[in-house]
């Protein structure tokens, strides 16, 4: 991304209290864009949002994506020209315990979104951020490209591909002719990070257990994931709204995933997690009984390679190293702000 096209730019996030989202938002402000922020409120104590004071600078509305007017009186009131849409139920787990409500956030809130950016003329560009776990997965060894039939065989995966069908039809209906805002999605993979708290992620669940001295407990340490630090399919996102407005790139959807030799199983991660903590820190498999999930999941990123020139910067092992730091320092009594701000100068460094 380049911070000078985004300054004084008029940015609309949903989901700017929740993780990713938070690091999307504190980016944004360092480039000087003027924010507007709509969420519930954050979905964890503590929360990035609120220990690195977020919300300080941006224009944050706490409100429900699945109250069509709230969002369309906060779309009015910000005249955006980028939106980025990130508010969902995020966790497979939860998705399980509360369906309706899983769908009720990750499709209608979709829904509403698109049809409050129908009533801003101002909106040039729309990036809807949906997940890896949007396709049909078949465990198939090879990654998944863009083009693969969307499906889901648990609440919150077919409630990504619902989305992701949404944004599709939205798109042909509505936004087709000029001056229609160019919309796309986006799908990354395992997104980790420091600032992450959320219940039934292996990274924050690892970290509780490290920090209380308990061994952690794993569910399914041989799945396959495509693990990617958090900063490196933001900057995707970012650079992707950026080619939107120019008209250099128009996709209608991309993978931002890691490398290939990033990509592990969740013993792996929880091994090199154990070893940069230090100390006592284990894990154990968890064998009480628990909802299926897939297996193996990876991505084709070479689409977002070849138009946008987009090549994840992290390598897992310096991700893994990243996130311990950030932790240890919070736990340490240092700023979240400052470790982040820390981490972006990093990142930003890597060419």
């Amino acid at each position: 991304m380049r911070p000078e096209f985004w300054r004084d730019r008029r940015v609309f996030i949903t989901g700017h209290t929740g993780f990713a989202g938070a690091w999307l938002t504190q980016w944004l402000k360092r480039a000087a864009a003027t924010v507007t922020g709509f969420a519930l409120s954050p979905p964890t104590t503590p929360s990035l949002y609120e220990e690195a004071n977020v919300g300080t600078g941006i224009e944050s509305i706490i409100a429900d994506i699945r109250d069509l007017a709230a969002v369309e009186r906060a779309m009015k009131a910000a005249d955006p020209e980028i939106v980025f849409h990130l508010a969902a139920q995020p966790i497979v787990r939860a998705s399980y315990d509360d369906p309706v409500g899983t769908y009720a956030t990750n499709v209608m809130g979709t829904v509403h979104l698109l049809d409050a950016v129908r009533g801003s003329p101002a909106v040039r560009v729309v990036v809807v951020v949906t997940s890896d776990k949007c396709y049909q997965n078949h465990e198939w060894l090879r990654p998944y490209r863009e083009d693969e039939p969307m499906g889901g065989n648990d609440p919150y995966s077919s409630s990504k591909a619902c989305a992701e069908l949404v944004t599709a039809a939205y798109r042909s209906s509505f936004f087709q002719s000029s001056p229609a805002p160019s919309i796309a999605t986006v799908r990354a993979g395992n997104v980790i990070g420091g600032g992450d708290w959320a219940k039934d992620r292996l990274v924050p669940d690892l970290i509780r257990a490290f920090s209380s001295g308990t061994p952690a407990l794993v569910r399914n340490p041989t799945a396959i994931r495509p693990w990617q630090f958090v900063l490196d399919p933001l900057n995707g996102y970012l650079t992707l709204a950026e080619a939107l407005w120019n008209g250099t790139a128009t996709p209608e959807a991309l993978n931002f995933g890691p490398h290939d030799v990033d990509v592990h199983p969740v013993e792996w991660i929880a091994d090199r997690l154990c070893h940069a903590w230090g100390g006592n820190a284990a894990w154990a498999r968890d064998t009480s009984k628990h909802h299926a999930e897939a297996l193996t999941l990876t991505l084709d990123s070479t689409r977002a390679h070849s138009l946008l020139g987009w090549r994840p910067r992290v390598p897992i092992e310096k991700a893994v190293d990243w996130i311990v730091e950030f932790y240890e320092g919070w736990l340490g009594g240092g700023l979240a702000a400052a470790l982040m701000e820390h981490q972006f100068e990093r990142f930003e460094a890597i060419r």
